[in-house]
């Protein structure tokens, strides 16, 4: 059984996908890319400020599902340019404590969604 999990506070999605899903106690949440939701405008030309606003997509999804970054237990981080890493790292890390931060991987990718530099998905648990 599964239940559909959409906001209005994120980005809505480009394809047919729902921004995430709900499996009994497990939450698996759709890439997020640096889409603002309010204006509909793409973030560019400051991976920091991309990376951001990926997270805060990432975070209204968890919350409309009554989660926060602590129930996250895995995240896969997308990159068009790896040498951008330490920056990315440095915005994502600010949003776990360290000693409880989930898994992850990053890959660096050909392309990604409309062409963004960073793309980030999660997987939760309540």
């Amino acid at each position: 059984m599964k239940k559909i999990i959409n906001t209005k506070s994120a980005p809505a999605p480009i394809g047919p996908y729902n921004q995430a899903v709900l499996s009994e106690n497990t939450l698996y949440i759709s890439g997020q890319i640096p889409m603002d939701s309010i204006t509909g405008e793409m973030i560019s030309g400051d991976i920091k400020k991309e990376t951001a606003q990926c997270m805060q997509n990432v975070k209204v999804i968890l919350e409309e599902a009554g989660m926060s970054f602590e129930n996250v237990v895995k995240s896969s981080i997308f990159l068009k340019d790896m040498h951008q890493f330490s920056e990315v790292n440095e915005v994502y890390g600010s949003f776990f404590e360290t000693e409880t931060a989930p898994a992850r991987e990053t890959v660096e990718v050909a392309n990604l969604p409309k062409f963004v530099n960073v793309e980030i998905s999660m997987i939760a648990v309540k």
